[in-house]
């Protein structure tokens, strides 16, 4: 992965190859980003470049021997963990591993989601476990074969369980000799905090919309005007922006999903609600997870829609049609309940919640919720 293929991170693209340039290359880093803004993407682009044997002033060559292994992800110093779906047969990374390269080589800006779906493994929980750290001690006590360093990668940090990041703690403190952790994370707050203290932080932010439109126009021969669209409908998330372009057939679903709840819990109609539980039950736990979060969203473009600019609303066609009917519904009174409520429901869903039972509270609640008059905290 060379750094001129990674859209736009300019600053920490810089920031990265002056650490190199200048020989301070902290031992253990946290690659702190939102979904689709290429923090992984940089993290391996990063450490190929730390391994090229011909750097070029601001990029891997590209050719060497260590950069054509780099490409394909079979460097021998080049380590992955990543989540798993742990089965009888897989228990740590490398039981996947081939699976992974040809994920990350597909789609360098995978999400978990995406990654759960290519494992066939959406109704199981991600887990990094503590079988995978004996794994990573194992692999790091190895002396390198053909680089100066041995690079580990640590993609969705987060997914450690206490076990697993407790097992890692000394390691990350005192590492063997010329060896790096490069931790890839999206919510710092799911880490425990004694591994943020022992990594140097490279904070990457979301795309801006002009570096997001360039890419759709360069690698999807898409039309400028459409392109800035598509990245603003996006906000700085380049897997959100391919979903879109692709017109993913998951965000049609999340939105019938989401029109079929807040139908049937308006007046709650009890059969309508236990056909839709029993219909989104079906689903892998990632992806009721993913409709979680895709109902945050429509339900904030509801507020914006009232109170805000419409063209802060990012929101696709058949999405704008359905919120323009269902934004009356969302005010004031009730949107701190529906947000307190979803990201709870995200939060127990992690946690392995049973679907059935969150989701039926979910629909309660919702029915209470639609139900609070426009104004009613006013008049109290």
């Amino acid at each position: 992965m060379l750094f001129s293929e990674i859209i736009g991170q300019q600053a920490a693209k810089e920031r990265l190859l002056r650490s190199v340039s200048d020989g301070r290359i902290s031992h253990a880093q946290l690659f702190l980003g939102p979904q689709g803004s290429g923090s992984l993407a940089l993290a391996v682009a990063y450490a190929q470049f730390i391994s090229c044997s011909n750097k070029q002033p601001a990029d891997s060559c590209g050719t060497c021997s260590s950069c054509i292994k780099y490409n394909k992800l079979i460097h021998p110093d080049l380590h992955f963990v990543y989540p798993v779906a742990l089965s009888k047969d897989v228990r740590v990374s490398t039981d996947v591993a081939v699976k992974w390269r040809e994920s990350f080589l597909d789609n360098p800006y995978l999400t978990l989601f995406s990654w759960f779906e290519s494992l066939d493994a959406e109704n199981k929980q991600a887990v990094i476990g503590v079988e995978e750290s004996g794994e990573i001690l194992r692999k790091l006590s190895l002396t390198t074969y053909e680089a100066e360093y041995k690079i580990m990668i640590i993609w969705q940090a987060d997914k450690m369980n206490q076990a697993s990041a407790n097992k890692l703690l000394k390691i990350l403190e005192e590492p063997p000799d010329k060896t790096l952790f490069l931790l890839v994370c999206e919510s710092e707050d799911q880490l425990l905090r004694t591994i943020v203290s022992r990594t140097q932080l490279i904070k990457i932010p979301r795309l801006s919309d002009p570096d997001l439109a360039k890419a759709l126009v360069e690698r999807h021969d898409m039309s400028p005007e459409l392109a800035e669209k598509t990245a603003h409908l996006a906000d700085g998330n380049y897997a959100e922006a391919l979903m879109l372009v692709s017109e993913n057939e998951n965000a049609a679903q999340n939105l019938a999903s989401f029109q079929k709840l807040m139908r049937a819990s308006l007046k709650f109609n009890p059969q309508a609600v236990l056909a839709w539980i029993d219909e989104v039950s079906a689903a892998g736990r990632e992806r009721q997870k993913n409709f979680i979060s895709y109902s945050l969203h429509i339900i904030r473009e509801s507020l914006v829609l009232n109170y805000g600019d419409p063209s802060l609303v990012k929101l696709g066609a058949d999405e704008q049609d359905f919120v323009k009917k269902f934004a009356p519904f969302i005010h004031e009174e009730n949107i701190e309940k529906f947000t307190e409520e979803l990201n709870k429901a995200y939060y127990h869903m992690e946690r392995n919640a049973n679907a059935k039972i969150l989701f039926m509270d979910l629909a309660f609640k919702f029915n209470e919720f639609l139900n609070i008059p426009k104004g009613e905290l006013v008049k109290k």
